[in-house]
């Protein structure tokens, strides 16, 4: 199926900007012990000037091509549309490790519309490597295609990520039962990244109980072109609320959301 021509201007743009966001934020990183830094919700809960600026760049650009779609950010919050199409965006995912200097951050880059998860571009900068897909088209990394892996939780390592809305206790279970089923696992830094993995077949599966649909919007498109599963995002009001979060090759996917259980436990 080809894209309609809305949609492939769309696709295009996005890619461009995820570059042009990308270089900006390098430049930033290079030079970062200058960056003015604030504390959001929490001590790790991190933004800096970063951020804002390549959000900004990327909003602006986005409101001169396709100004009747919405967009949801990080850092600057929802604006509202007319075509059913919403960008969701997280100019810096990984800030944590990108101000420590760590190459685990990315650019991530994605939307919905009325049918799910549709467009998804992540680029991380320091690894130069870009990720691309839209719904029906398939997904690449540098313009290669990807698969996610073949066989079951234990066919390699997960990725898993947590933060301070969820009680530690709780997450330590979920740790725990993952590895007494046999799952390795390990935390990158950038949930996006992570899921942008999940698709090009270095990990089996990701879980984070409680995420934005910023963090994880484009790695949905991802994984599901890649052939593999999500569990879906709220839509409508929910888009703006954090939500456990799940990706994994069709193979892991049962097994991985059965001992997660997100959405049957009360303390999640």
């Amino acid at each position: 199926m080809m894209l309609n021509d809305l949609n492939a201007e769309r696709l295009s743009l996005a890619v461009d900007l995820a570059r042009r966001a990308g270089d900006l934020a390098l430049e930033y990183f290079h030079r970062r012990d200058a960056l003015v830094v604030e504390t959001k919700r929490h001590v790790t809960d991190l933004v800096s000037e970063a951020d804002r600026e390549v959000e900004t760049l990327i909003r602006s650009a986005l409101d001169k091509a396709f100004p009747d779609d919405a967009q949801l950010g990080e850092e600057h919050g929802l604006s509202e549309g007319r075509s059913g199409f919403t960008w969701v965006i997280d100019p810096i995912d990984g800030t944590a490790p990108f101000l420590n200097g760590l190459p685990g951050w990315c650019v991530s880059i994605g939307a919905c519309d009325s049918d799910g998860p549709a467009l998804g571009v992540i680029y991380a900068p320091v690894l130069d490597e870009l990720f691309v897909a839209f719904r029906g088209q398939g997904a690449t990394l540098n313009g290669a295609p990807i698969r996610v892996l073949d066989g079951d939780l234990r066919a390699g390592l997960l990725g898993i990520g947590a933060n301070d809305r969820v009680a530690s206790k709780r997450v330590g279970q979920m740790l725990t039962e993952l590895m007494d089923a046999g799952a390795g696992w390990m935390r990158y830094g950038s949930g996006a990244l992570m899921l942008a993995w999940v698709a090009a077949g270095r990990l089996t599966g990701y879980a984070e109980p409680r995420m934005s649909a910023w963090d994880c919007m484009a790695g949905y498109v991802l994984i599901l072109e890649a052939g593999g599963r999500v569990l879906p995002f709220p839509d409508g009001p929910g888009l703006t609320l954090p939500a456990p979060v799940l990706g994994a090759s069709s193979g892991a996917y049962d097994e991985l959301r059965d001992i997660c259980a997100f959405g049957s436990a009360p303390d999640w």
